[in-house]
């Protein structure tokens, strides 16, 4: 069982006043000593795997919001530090596999995309896919690259992988005008549906959070999930609708395909942000269900992994 001082209070600096002794001055008394401040400890209990530690854990995260707020804003400013075209680059990425597979689907080989021209098509899912992928990829290894704010003071660990998220969300939001101005520029259509793309990112950003919760707490004990990682990413990117149309998955094996919540949620992004529908209910609530349950498992598991990371880290 581990205590940690709590949040700002390590800024303080500790004195411990002996007894008080008579001062050799006549007319003069010893200045009574001042009780040390007593900071707030926070005591690590031994791991428990439970519904209480979701519900404890994410009372303690509404807490520590404000730290949450200021290392995500750190996250983008240091992403971005002495970069000479700063924020460009979170529109470079998928422009650039834009324009690659655009070429490859288009003159080497033909996809399916119901009459919407390939290169809007193909953003449309590379720009939620690259949020999911970048954003797991760096949160899970955030753990280990802070040992140091692991092992001298508490906090909500699951503060520093949620802020790569944010970060990641940040770089979505400026990305989607690329998406925008291509919808402008080969006159697709929108709709109010197009406003269901706000859940259907929160629930694809929730489906990444389980994930770099899950990996980032193995990661502390065993690095080999921060090597694997960006080649399970690279895999897992053709097996979900991004660069291909789910009419192109046979029929008989769509139930099992739509259980992957990435699969669900990127093909229900692209129907209602390019066909103007309202997105499939059986597919978005298949999506939900599956990350509103592996959130929970991974909360909870990281949670009960909590206690032992600053000794093992």
């Amino acid at each position: 069982m581990a205590t940690f001082p709590e949040g700002p209070a390590l800024s303080q600096v500790d004195v411990s006043l002996g007894e008080a002794s008579v001062l050799p001055v006549t007319g003069t008394t010893a200045m009574e000593p001042t009780p040390t401040a007593q900071r707030p400890l926070k005591v690590i209990r031994p791991p428990t795997f439970s519904l209480r530690t979701i519900f404890g854990g994410v009372r303690t995260l509404a807490q520590y919001s404000d730290l949450l707020y200021t290392l995500s804003l750190f996250r983008l400013n240091v992403r971005y530090k002495q970069s000479v075209l700063g924020w460009s680059w979170a529109i470079l990425q998928p422009l650039a596999l834009m324009c690659i597979y655009t070429v490859i689907f288009t003159r080497v080989t033909t996809i399916a995309t119901g009459g919407t021209p390939y290169p809007v098509f193909v953003f449309a899912g590379l720009l939620p896919w690259i949020f999911f992928s970048a954003s797991i990829s760096s949160a899970v290894q955030g753990l280990v690259l802070h040992p140091n704010l692991l092992t001298k003071m508490y906090f909500p660990r699951e503060i520093i992988p949620l802020s790569y998220l944010a970060a990641g969300l940040a770089d979505f939001c400026i990305a989607s005008l690329i998406l925008l101005g291509l919808i402008v520029h080969y006159h697709v259509a929108l709709t109010w549906n197009l406003l269901y793309a706000i859940p259907i990112v929160l629930l694809l950003g929730g489906f990444a959070t389980a994930i770099a919760l899950f990996f980032s707490a193995i990661q502390v004990r065993f690095r080999d999930v921060g090597l694997a990682m960006p080649f399970v990413l690279q895999v897992w990117m053709f097996t979900v609708p991004v660069v291909y149309s789910l009419q192109s998955v046979p029929v008989r094996y769509r139930k099992l395909y739509l259980l992957d919540p990435a699969a669900g949620l990127i093909d229900n992004f692209r129907i209602v942000v390019l066909g103007g529908a309202a997105p499939n209910a059986a597919s978005l609530l298949t999506s939900a269900a599956v990350t509103i349950v592996c959130l929970g498992f991974a909360y909870a598991y990281f949670k009960s992994s909590e206690a032992t990371m600053a000794d093992v880290i």
